[in-house]
């Protein structure tokens, strides 16, 4: 929205020691930047082992600060089909066309995508568990002071089973192993990062895309935190602007821990198209 560079680095990446959640990993620490290189850096002073962190990756951090250029000639990319999603046209438009991108660096492109079954429950029963433990007991002596999404949450979070969120935690492990075998095959997937276009900011979220209505104040966002659910490293791009001069990025999605990998890519895309210079007009 902002067209910047972002990365949603593996879990453990980034240890975050005070959380009072040291096994989950849908939520995660990492840096924004106005290019690729900057981003890396950034990652190269955040990342690194920290044994107060149960899942923190044992690596050093200064592996982010080498040179990021690669040769991609032969590399497989997945573009997206459509994830079974609603898009607004601008944004679906845009992130296909980058496959001519992809292909003028030599990486071999097909459209072909995961099979993200169960992605949307995983995330949302995930999510409504977490809030309601950070949230719950503040929400009992200031009702009042929290927004009717934290509300939602908590109140979700409380009618959650034992067994349920057991069921839950085995169809995100199938999740993340139909990923695995996906991306055995492909290097990196290539998607939208957000299914619309920047909205207003007086907007709480769009309530329908594509004719289809939103479920929830999240559903706009499904493209990005389905990537959350499997928990693999991911890179927001500047890919294009839409025709009202609106931001579009692109969503560069890595094997399981291969974060390097996506830096790579993201910076070589980057390099090939400069979106990421452009500046809108003064109004």
């Amino acid at each position: 929205f902002c067209n910047v560079v972002g990365i949603r680095p593996s879990p453990g990446r980034v240890p975050n020691p005070p959380t009072t959640l040291g096994w989950f990993t849908l939520s995660v620490d990492g840096p924004v930047a106005r290019t690729v290189a900057d981003c890396a850096f950034f990652l190269s002073v955040l990342a690194g082992f920290d044994r107060r962190s149960p899942i923190s990756i044992d690596q050093s951090g200064s592996q982010f600060a080498n040179s990021l250029g690669r040769d991609f000639r032969g590399v497989r990319v997945a573009m997206f089909k459509d994830l079974g999603l609603p898009w607004e046209p601008a944004v679906r438009d845009a992130v296909k066309a980058q496959r001519s991108i992809l292909e003028s660096l030599g990486c071999i492109v097909e459209e072909a995508e995961p099979d993200f079954t169960d992605a949307n429950e995983s995330f949302l029963l995930w999510r409504h568990w977490s809030i309601e433990l950070s949230f719950g007991d503040i929400l009992e002596a200031n009702a009042d002071k929290l927004n009717q999404y934290v509300h939602w949450h908590v109140h979700e979070g409380r009618k959650l089973t034992g067994p349920q969120l057991a069921r839950i935690e085995a169809k995100r492990t199938e999740l993340y192993q139909r990923m695995r075998q996906f991306m055995e095959k492909y290097e990196f997937f290539v998607l939208p990062v957000s299914q619309v276009l920047p909205f207003d900011v007086n907007t709480h979220y769009p309530t329908e895309i594509a004719g289809v209505k939103m479920e929830t104040y999240m559903a706009w966002m499904k493209s990005a935190y389905y990537i959350s659910a499997v928990g693999n490293p991911a890179m927001s791009v500047p890919c294009a602007f839409s025709e009202g001069g609106l931001p579009i990025g692109v969503q560069i999605v890595g094997r399981h821990h291969d974060d390097w990998g996506v830096l790579q890519m993201g910076y070589a895309f980057e390099q090939a198209t400069n979106i990421g210079k452009r500046r809108p007009p003064i109004v």
